[in-house]
């Protein structure tokens, strides 16, 4: 029975890839867990992560070439490819700040996404599919790449909410800016002297929980315009694909809740200038619903969306 499985997955590209990536993420868990109390991230979870964003990128290379489309037509396509997405948010927003508590919050999440899809998932649903007729549009690409693409971000940006909540211990973000991160992030101290004043501008340090807590805003407002780019091109699909622009569809409807969940986020960060533990509490919200909506919707099997159910 093992045997099976093993020449299972050598023997199909797009699956030993997908195993490779599990095992890279999996061996810099320990790593991650042990460096938790540093300063900065370890620059071999980095690397291992880079690999592992690379199998994963030439696993959907593979498939799409073995299929002849899109590799996000059922919910392994869509796990590795969301896969694929946390790990590059992963890196790139450790370009801006190297934390070991970001890795530790993001990387199990990584693992589990594609734990799921390399073992929970029966084996038919795992191999190549032709297209159900709906999905069979030019609109394929441009929507489920946005739509998963702002998952990947909206929950990466939540997740660093999250840690926000872990580092701010007691008392309110101050950013001394605006929401948005335009500024110079600088004040003005005054030193007397006999013959003048003169004026010097000190820059100020951001503590961690700031830097974190301006990262998850800008990485949710970027999640959140992929978002409703990939709510806009859905519906002109469905008008195209079954003659109605909006059907009220499951998936339709807890995504349209995510999206006025984020909304109301970045409303209170914008318009309030909430920071810190409210607008946190919100994304971390905001989180569950993306789940719901990604997850849930396709272990019911129910409504439109539901291609890659299999319970």
């Amino acid at each position: 029975m093992k045997l099976m499985f093993l020449e299972s997955y050598l023997s199909d590209p797009v699956l030993s890839m997908g195993l490779i990536a599990f095992f890279l993420i999996l061996v810099s868990l320990p790593i991650v867990f042990w460096r938790v109390s540093e300063e900065s991230s370890s620059s071999v979870v980095r690397l291992l992560i880079a690999l592992a964003n690379l199998a994963l990128a030439s696993q959907l290379v593979i498939r799409w070439w073995q299929s002849g489309h899109f590799p996000v037509s059922n919910l392994y396509e869509s796990l590795c490819f969301l896969t694929w997405g946390l790990t590059l948010t992963q890196l790139l927003v450790e370009r801006i700040l190297q934390s070991a508590l970001l890795q530790a919050i993001v990387t199990p999440i990584s693992l589990i996404s594609i734990a799921f899809a390399s073992f929970a998932l029966p084996e038919e649903l795992r191999a190549a599919s032709p297209l159900v007729p709906a999905l069979q549009s030019s609109w394929l690409v441009m929507h489920v790449s946005v739509i998963m693409s702002s998952y990947a971000a909206l929950i990466f940006g939540s997740l660093l909410s999250l840690a926000v909540l872990f580092t701010l211990r007691e008392g309110s973000l101050n950013i001394r800016s605006n929401s948005i991160g335009i500024g110079s992030y600088r004040e003005t101290s005054f030193v007397e002297n006999i013959s003048n004043k003169n004026s010097i501008l000190t820059p100020l340090v951001f503590s961690k929980s700031e830097q974190i807590d301006n990262l998850s805003y800008r990485t949710i407002s970027f999640g959140f315009l992929l978002l409703t780019f990939g709510l806009i091109s859905g519906a002109v699909w469905a008008n195209e694909a079954w003659g109605s622009w909006w059907s009220w569809d499951p998936k339709e409807t807890w995504a349209f809740i995510s999206w006025l969940i984020y909304a109301a986020y970045l409303h209170t960060r914008l318009s309030r200038g909430w920071q810190g533990r409210r607008p946190a509490i919100i994304a971390i919200v905001g989180l569950f619903v993306i789940l719901v909506c990604y997850i849930g919707v396709n272990l019911l099997g129910i409504g439109l969306h539901s291609y890659g159910w299999f319970l």
